[in-house]
C-alpha cells in the first residue's frame, strides 16, 4: 500500500490531549472512585446521614463531575481531529461512540444530585421515603457508570485500531486500548445482566488492568513524547 506524508498530527493538540487524559483520571478518580465510597451504603438510612454529614465532599465531587464532562468533550474533538486521515470512518466511531458516553454521563450526575436535592429541599414525603429514594437515585447513579462503560468501550476499540493503524502511536499503546475495551463492554453486560460468574468476573478485571495501563500510558506519552511525528502513515478507508 502506497504511503503518504503524515501532515496533519499537531503536537500541541496531542500534548493538550495527554493533559486531559490525565486530568480526567485525576477528577474522575475523585468523583466516580472516592466519593461514592465515602457516601453511599447498602443502608438507606445511612446513605442519607452520609451525605447530610458530608456536603462539602459531594459538592466537591459535583464540580469533579463537571470538569470530567468539560474535559471528555474536548478530548473528543481533539482526537477526532488527531486521527481522522488515519480511517475517517472509524474515527467518526470513536467520536459518536465517546459523544453517546458523555450524554449519559450528563443523565447520570443528575441522578447523583437527585438525593441532595431530596434530603436539603421542601417535600411531603416522610423519612423513610426520603430514604428510599435516596438510595433508588444512587443505585441508578450506579449502574449508569456501566451504561456508559458500554459507550466508551466502543470508543477505545475504535480508538485502538486507529492507534495501531497511525504510524505515530506506538504499536504496544493501540493493542492494549484495543484488548482493554473488551474489559469496560463486558463489565457493563455482566452488571447490566445481573450475571454472577466468577470466570467472567476474572475476566473482566484482568482486561480492566490492561486498559487501565495502557490509557494512563497513552496520555504520559501524548503529553511527553506527543510532539514526535512520523514522516509517513498508512492511509485506511475503514
Amino acid at each position: 500500500m502506497t504511503k503518504a506524508p503524515q501532515t496533519n498530527w499537531d503536537p500541541v493538540a496531542a500534548r493538550t490531549a495527554g493533559a486531559l487524559y490525565l486530568a480526567i483520571a485525576v477528577c474522575g478518580g475523585f468523583s466516580i472512585g472516592f466519593v461514592p465510597m465515602q457516601i453511599v451504603s447498602s443502608d438507606a438510612a445511612t446513605s442519607a446521614a452520609n451525605l447530610l454529614a458530608n456536603q462539602g465532599l459531594f459538592k466537591l465531587g459535583i464540580v469533579a463531575d463537571s470538569l470530567v464532562i468539560l474535559f471528555e468533550l474536548a478530548i473528543t474533538a481533539i482526537l477526532y481531529q488527531m486521527f481522522r486521515h488515519v480511517g475517517p470512518k472509524m474515527a467518526m466511531v470513536a467520536l459518536i461512540s465517546r459523544a453517546g458516553m458523555i450524554t449519559v454521563m450528563g443523565i447520570n450526575m443528575l441522578l447523583w444530585v437527585m438525593p441532595y436535592m431530596l434530603l436539603t429541599g421542601a417535600n411531603s414525603w416522610d423519612v423513610a421515603q426520603q430514604h428510599d429514594l435516596v438510595q433508588t437515585f444512587f443505585d441508578a447513579h450506579a449502574t449508569g457508570v456501566f451504561v456508559w462503560q458500554l459507550f466508551f468501550g466502543a470508543h477505545l476499540l475504535a480508538l485502538g485500531w486507529l492507534a495501531l493503524k497511525s504510524d505515530v502511536v506506538p504499536q504496544i499503546l493501540g493493542r492494549g486500548l484495543f484488548i482493554g475495551a473488551f474489559g469496560y463492554l463486558l463489565q457493563g453486560i455482566v452488571k447490566l445482566t445481573f450475571t454472577d460468574v466468577a470466570a467472567l468476573d476474572y475476566t473482566y478485571i484482568a482486561l480492566l488492568v490492561i486498559v487501565t495501563v495502557s490509557e494512563i500510558s497513552f496520555g504520559l506519552w501524548l503529553l511527553i513524547r506527543g510532539g514526535r511525528t512520523s514522516p509517513q502513515f498508512t492511509p485506511a478507508t475503514a
